[in-house]
């Protein structure tokens, strides 16, 4: 039998024991408790998710507008379109096409002179207004005339007394040989006379000089314009001493009719160039203002330089123009279109139908040949370009029909739907209010069609 003092420790032992099993259960009675709140939770996210699918598909049955699960978005069609894109086209013909060489030109006056006065003297008269047009001869200033006519004077009375002392001279001469032909004077005395005589003679070729010096520097009193041209801002005003050493000038004529464009062409041009301007071929060259975008005249190639700018890889060459009207101008900036060539009976498409990809890739550049109602891209190759035109070496024949717009909706093999000249214009504007959205998806950054 245990001792009573054994008895308490059995107790305690017991009532831990349940205590121990009183604890499990109510662990695992908390457990039990929140289980069903998380199937709730489940419960309710899954409903919300479907009920979100339901309304969305709802939406896009009520927009007219197919529901994009997955890869609706994709099934869309080319470009992200349903049905024929509506395009405009068309047809490639056989032209002529010229080949024009496009540079940057200076005006460049023929001659340009800078009046400077040949005599000293003090400016008396101008007789022109600044901006005229004048012409060869025309009078443009008068420098004081009074000196130079006194210097003539001078020049005239010195001749007339070195003639009446020739007049005597040969007077003696002649009696001193008729007095030799008696015996009656020495011969050296005729001689001698005989010098006197010649010596006279040339005095009076240097006076003759001197009166055509004073009858020149007359003459250069009155400045006359040496070309014909445009006048420039006087240099010099009324009053002032001039002198024929001064470098400044009285004024600047510049020739403008006919007036000449200097512009620089690439090396690679002369074998084209030379051979017609060797011939005398009138190559036409137009200018442009410089916008470009207005043009000014028409003129011919003069003529090209005779070496090429190493440093650049061009050559100048010089154009003459009429410039009746005076539309060109010294020193003006122009836009230069000079026609090289002329190509004969090429394929020639509205530029715009030329689509450009990536270089070095087989569809750099390309055209949508329309081909049983589909837009089919074909590689070409272009040749020149002009304007709005351009001629296709290689890739479309003549009465190929090629689409002109709408190109960024178009993928290779896309159903087109050929607008009438009559309805484009509308067809346009509802064509741009309804594809707006789609054009960046239409083509790619670089223009060639999507893959």
């Amino acid at each position: 039998m245990p001792s009573e003092a054994q008895a308490p420790p059995i107790a305690n032992r017991q009532r831990a024991a349940e205590a121990a099993h009183e604890g499990i259960d109510t662990t695992t009675t908390r457990r039990r408790k929140w289980w069903p709140y998380v199937l709730i939770l489940l419960v309710i996210v899954a409903g919300a998710w479907y009920w979100r699918q339901s309304h969305s598909g709802q939406e896009g049955a009520a927009s007219g507008q197919p529901a994009r699960a997955g890869g609706g978005r994709r099934g869309a069609g080319a470009g992200g379109f349903n049905g024929p894109v509506p395009v405009g086209v068309a047809t490639a013909v056989k032209q002529d096409i010229p080949v024009r060489i496009s540079a940057l030109g200076s005006v460049t006056p023929l001659n340009t002179v800078t009046v400077r006065p040949r005599v000293d003297g003090q400016l008396m008269q101008v007789g022109f207004q600044e901006g005229q047009y004048v012409r060869k001869g025309d009078l443009l200033a008068v420098i004081d005339p009074r000196p130079f006519q006194v210097q003539l004077e001078q020049a005239e009375g010195q001749l007339a007394k070195d003639e009446s002392q020739l007049a005597n001279a040969k007077t003696q001469l002649a009696r001193y040989q008729l007095l030799l032909s008696q015996d009656s004077i020495a011969r050296s005395n005729v001689d001698d006379q005989a010098a006197m005589v010649a010596q006279l003679e040339s005095t009076l070729k240097v006076d003759q000089a001197a009166i055509n010096n004073a009858k020149l520097n007359l003459t250069y009193s009155r400045v006359t314009s040496p070309i014909n041209g445009r006048v420039g801002l006087r240099l010099v005003d009324v009053g002032n001493i001039v002198s024929a050493a001064s470098q400044t000038g009285l004024v600047v004529i510049t020739e403008v009719e006919p007036i000449a464009v200097l512009f620089t062409v690439p090396e690679d041009t002369l074998r084209m160039l030379l051979p017609k301007i060797r011939d005398k071929v009138n190559l036409p060259v137009d200018v442009y203002d410089r916008s470009g975008a207005t043009k000014i005249t028409t003129g011919k190639v003069l003529t090209v330089d005779n070496q090429i700018d190493p440093s650049t890889g061009t050559v100048r060459i010089k154009a003459i123009f009429d410039n009746k009207e005076h539309l060109l101008f010294p020193s003006q900036f122009v836009n230069v279109q000079l026609d090289a060539d002329v190509r004969k009976d090429q394929v020639i498409v509205p530029n715009v139908a030329v689509q450009h990809g990536p270089s070095g890739t087989p569809l750099a550049s390309f055209v949508y040949v329309v081909k049983d109602g589909k837009a089919v891209s074909t590689p070409v190759t272009v040749g020149v370009v002009q304007g709005d035109r351009a001629s296709i070496d290689k890739g479309v024949n003549v009465g190929d029909v090629v689409v002109t717009d709408s190109t960024d909706r178009l993928r290779d093999g896309s159903q087109i739907e050929v607008r009438t000249p009559g309805a484009q214009a509308g067809a346009g504007r509802a064509g741009a209010a309804g594809t707006g959205q789609h054009t960046g998806r239409g083509r790619g950054a670089t223009g060639h069609p999507g893959q």
